[in-house]
């Protein structure tokens, strides 16, 4: 299969996410010719542990999210481009999985690959962006589920269903997408999203986010 180009944006970061784009490009140039390439389905299931060794996921298209395996939790989800794994160092791989949102093109390689191309062509700058982006991310994530009321914990959960692609915001309900990320009651998300339609404060149309018209501090 041939390399898949990616398009490199004009600055560093993701105006939006502050995702480090120009790092991951970068990485991805050295990273994907060494890695095995596979077009995935949707809901396909990656675990980090291949054999005795870590493996690195790259994600050349699709998108993917970071599962906690005791509970199925979502931690992060990810478009291409992105690199899950860098951060798998400590024993933490047998805790967490991938799963793809939809049909994605996936590279792995093993970390100790990975480690070796990184210092070879001396993208520490790169790699250590990464980790810091994704450490914040999953760090903003935990702050966002937790020592919250459930309507602020739901409003945030709408702000970031509805920045997501239309690949995932047009293929799930936003009761779904909310009880796959924090730990609610199904019950209370859905008669909170209730009331929100109903005062005309987000349009859903069978459960899919359409727009989020206003959403008040306090509910």
């Amino acid at each position: 299969m041939s390399t898949l180009k990616t398009r490199r944006p004009e600055r560093g970061l993701d105006k939006e996410s502050n995702k480090p784009v120009k790092d991951i490009n970068l990485l991805m140039q050295h990273l994907s010719p060494e890695c095995n390439k596979s077009l995935t389905q949707k809901r396909k299931s990656l675990n980090f542990i291949k054999g005795q060794e870590n493996q690195c996921f790259l994600l050349l298209k699709g998108s993917v999210a970071l599962y906690r395996s005791s509970d199925s939790i979502i931690l992060n989800s990810e478009n291409a481009p992105f690199i899950f794994g860098f951060g798998n160092q400590v024993g933490v791989s047998q805790h967490l999985y991938l799963r793809t949102q939809e049909d994605s093109l996936i590279g792995m390689l093993p970390f100790t690959d990975a480690r070796r191309i990184i210092r070879a062509h001396n993208l520490w700058e790169s790699y250590v962006n990464l980790l810091i982006y994704n450490a914040s991310k999953i760090y903003a994530h935990c702050l966002s589920i937790s020592q919250l009321s459930s309507y602020e914990i739901i409003k945030n959960q709408l702000v970031q269903l509805d920045g997501e692609p239309p690949s995932i915001k047009q293929n799930i309900t936003a009761a779904n997408y909310i009880l796959s990320r924090t730990f609610l009651s199904r019950s209370g998300v859905m008669r909170i999203l209730s009331r929100l339609k109903a005062d005309g404060h987000i349009t859903a149309e069978r459960g899919i986010l359409l727009a989020i018209n206003h959403l008040p501090d306090k509910y």
